[in-house]
């Protein structure tokens, strides 16, 4: 069995008897996938799992995770800070501040209508590849004293199918208010 789940993750079999300071991050990462892997999981934490890696190895590291998502019916917990990495390996995406979830929808609704003034002070923050893009533009600063929470107090709430978002009374109609226009400005 130890054999096989080697293979799955592109280990050769030998490697089983080496010593863990004979491999390389990348080769380290795999093993750990593949330890995972032994007992046939449903459900895997991944906390940073390529926070460690070169940029190239990170790479593999993503795709064989995807191609495992497929292949054996998956689901991952990905925890990570880099939202493009994020974004590439999760179907959903829960946005946490200080251990509470703000926002959570589909990776594509997130990117396209983040609601939550933490989501998109955290988008705004994700490097663009143009340079002349990235030079300029505004990136946002979460303020956490913009809620006020004394007397309204929040409330988890479905927006849209699948967009729930993390808020009090005025803000939930502000959010509502606002995906319909990135609707209407998107049917333009």
């Amino acid at each position: 069995k130890v054999d096989k789940v080697m293979g799955e993750v592109g280990l050769l079999k030998e490697f089983a008897t080496r010593f863990p300071h004979e491999f390389s991050g990348g080769q380290r990462q795999r093993i750990g996938i593949a330890r995972s892997l032994v007992m046939n999981p449903e459900f895997i934490i991944a906390d940073e799992p390529i926070s460690a890696l070169d940029v190239s190895i990170r790479a593999q590291v993503l795709n064989l995770l995807n191609v495992l998502k497929d292949e054996k019916d998956l689901t991952y917990l990905f925890i990570a800070h880099d939202l493009s990495v994020v974004k590439f390996i999760s179907d959903r995406i829960a946005v946490i501040y200080k251990g509470h979830i703000v926002e959570l929808a589909e990776s594509e609704e997130l990117f396209a209508n983040p609601l939550h003034p933490y989501t998109k002070s955290l988008l705004s923050a994700v490097p663009i590849p143009d340079p002349e893009i990235e030079k300029n533009k505004k990136l946002m600063v979460y303020d956490p004293a913009i809620h006020d929470y004394s007397t309204n107090k929040p409330v988890w709430t479905e927006i849209k199918d699948g967009h729930f978002v993390w808020g009090n009374s005025p803000e939930i109609e502000m959010y509502r208010k606002e995906l319909e226009n990135n609707i209407s400005e998107g049917a333009k």
